[in-house]
């Protein structure tokens, strides 16, 4: 059941900074790894994944402390 409810969320939690991002107009765009799509708050968190994402996925969100964005 969580899987079905999973495709009628509105929001996604970018990995890299642990933020709410709106899937349907994501400020950093999205990112496709290993057949999930992934949603950034900001461009940096975007490019940050896509170069390391299993540093990412290990533990979600937890490299934002002291995250900003411009």
């Amino acid at each position: 059941m969580a899987q079905f409810d999973a495709l009628f969320e509105t929001t996604a939690t970018d990995p890299v900074c642990g933020m709410d991002v709106d899937k349907a107009n994501p400020p950093g765009g999205s990112f496709a790894h290993e057949g999930e799509t992934y949603y950034f708050c900001a461009p940096g968190c975007r490019a940050a994944f896509s170069q390391d994402p299993a540093r990412y996925l290990a533990n979600p969100g937890a490299h934002g402390h002291g995250h900003h964005h411009e």
